[in-house]
């Protein structure tokens, strides 16, 4: 029975963990580690701590991914030390409502920073805010990669027999 309730538990936690990553206020990848040290903690038999190790590697690459992407998209789009930080605060703001919301609030924290804070043209401000938003973009589909690498992983770890 308890092997039966472990393997539910960790892999709803990990479908949970992997809406997480493009839905706001889920700890997505974070919640796919925990699975598997829950696992780990629960069927001791069934994961090595190599694995464990391995995900959590994964796991910090999301969380890189995810503070990274939208600032060097920024950057990379001409946007300046403002731009990031105000589309950082546009999806810290957009984060409570959707995420349609968590997109604009980007774009439009990068414009508002890049015109208010930084004195930038129009057309400027608004690249910067493409950038932003191209950034959250290439962020997530770098997470959901993560996502599915710690699953294939845990699975891979699980499913083969094989114990380091």
């Amino acid at each position: 029975m308890l092997e039966i309730t472990t393997w539910t538990l960790s892999l709803a936690l990990m479908l949970i963990g992997v809406a997480g990553v493009v839905v706001p206020l889920l700890p997505g990848t974070t919640l796919i580690l925990v699975a598997a040290i829950l696992h780990k903690l629960l069927l001791p038999a069934d994961l090595s701590w190599l694995a464990i190790g391995l995900i959590a590697v994964f796991w910090a690459a999301s969380i890189v991914a995810d503070i990274g992407g939208v600032m060097v998209g920024t950057r990379w789009f001409g946007g300046s030390k403002w731009g990031m930080a105000g589309a950082s605060g546009g999806a810290l703001v957009g984060v409570f409502f959707s995420l349609p919301a968590l997109v604009l609030g980007t774009v439009f924290g990068a414009i508002l920073a890049e015109k208010l804070l930084a004195n930038k043209t129009d057309a400027e401000a608004l690249k910067s805010g493409v950038g932003a938003a191209a950034g959250f973009v290439i962020s997530t589909i770098a997470r959901l990669a993560c996502a599915f690498v710690m699953i294939a992983l845990f699975l891979i770890a699980t499913l083969s027999g094989v114990r380091a």
